[in-house]
């Protein structure tokens, strides 16, 4: 089991998260709490740098898909980045590959 750490850092397009470790039941709810601290302005975008997922459930999706929210309602951006190819499948049979942007 590997715990989940989040890593804000600011660049000049918005904020970026470095989403390490395992994204799932027991801690989803702390990348809610994350995004709760952010401040983002119309027209930035937020990025989930996700290079270092190692797993990511049903409540980790929910949890991104919140984020996404978060952006829409603050009318900024958002988009996954190094999305592991197992989390990326996931993203591709629920259509969520659709919604979010990815970039590489």
């Amino acid at each position: 089991m590997s715990p989940l750490n989040i890593t804000p850092r600011e660049t000049t397009a918005g904020p970026v998260l470095d989403v390490t470790g395992e994204l799932d039941y027991s801690n989803a709810t702390q990348l809610r709490e994350v995004l709760l601290t952010l401040t983002l302005r119309p027209g930035q975008r937020l990025v989930l740098d996700l290079a270092g997922l190692t797993f990511c459930d049903s409540s980790g999706i929910t949890a991104l898909i919140a984020a996404r929210s978060h952006a829409h309602a603050a009318e900024a951006d958002i988009a996954l980045a190094a999305v592991p190819a197992h989390t990326l499948r996931i993203l591709r049979l629920v259509g969520l590959d659709q919604i979010f942007a990815l970039d590489p």
